[in-house]
């Protein structure tokens, strides 16, 4: 399986997190992929086989070869159903909100077929995800059509999108009482404005983010646990551990960091 990740321009990154991509070639074996909580929403073009996921314990065949997926809170299960072609864009937290006009919490631990007003406007980007093209090309492609589109959107940024930033700048390590100081906004405007644009309350996406932090810790150098655990904002090792298991399922000393996989491609970025 390939695995392979870029980073967008400077000027869609407030737009895009990332472009990815993942190809078996003609190998149909069947591979259990898990998928961890990292913050960003996506959009997904299946160009071979479709998947099929596990996200509460039953499995479901997706069957689309379009998807958008919103915000997770806990790790769920893919698993192909013969060939894997994926072109995916993963975008910024606050992005499907921005441009599509979608409330985020609809798709929360959701992945769903793109709606046709949303298929229809975006058509030249499934055109390009299918192309039989390189993956650099794809993206290319992509960025040069999405900096067309995103012309056409207004400029104007909600407040909450400064609030959300403030906690993807400070890895999820600022209170609630900070948020709203730093953003002059009063604790139900925040909470309005993450359940539509985010899908998740701001408390449990600091705790996403700060959980992501490990992964950037882990990669950047070889100290402990304890130390990782104090860097990442953890009061104590025990709380770390917890919060680990949570959103993986496995304790941080049993989890493979080095494994080729969605997950670490994403949270080692």
């Amino acid at each position: 399986m390939v695995y392979k990740q870029l980073q967008p321009s400077d000027q869609l990154s407030s737009i895009i997190k990332s472009f990815w991509m993942t190809d078996s070639g003609y190998d149909k074996a069947i591979v259990k992929e898990k998928v961890i909580p990292d913050g960003y929403p996506e959009m997904i073009f299946h160009y071979k086989d479709p998947y099929k996921s596990n996200i509460n314990g039953r499995w479901r065949d997706l069957g689309d070869k379009y998807i958008i997926a919103g915000q997770i809170r806990n790790c769920f299960f893919l698993e192909n159903t013969g060939c894997t072609g994926m072109f995916s864009i993963k975008f910024q937290p606050w992005a499907f909100h921005t441009l599509f006009g979608i409330n985020m919490s609809s798709l929360t631990d959701n992945a769903i077929l793109i709606p046709d007003k949303i298929l229809k406007t975006i058509e030249p980007l499934k055109h390009i995800a299918f192309e039989k093209i390189s993956f650099e090309e794809k993206v290319k492609q992509s960025e040069q059509w999405i900096k067309e589109f995103v012309k056409t959107k207004t400029n104007k940024k909600n407040p909450g999108e400064a609030a959300v930033n403030l906690i993807l700048d400070s890895n999820g390590q600022l209170s609630l009482d900070e948020i709203l100081t730093k953003t002059k906004l009063s604790e139900r405007q925040l909470e309005r404005y993450f359940k539509k644009a985010i899908g998740l309350t701001p408390k449990f996406y600091c705790r996403i983010i700060r959980f992501a932090y490990i992964f950037k810790l882990t990669s950047a150098n070889n100290s402990n646990w304890s130390e990782i655990s104090t860097q990442a904002g953890f009061y104590d090792q025990s709380h770390f551990i917890k919060n680990f298991k949570e959103f993986t399922g496995e304790e941080p000393s049993k989890y493979g960091f080095t494994d080729q996989n969605l997950a670490n491609l994403f949270l080692n970025a």
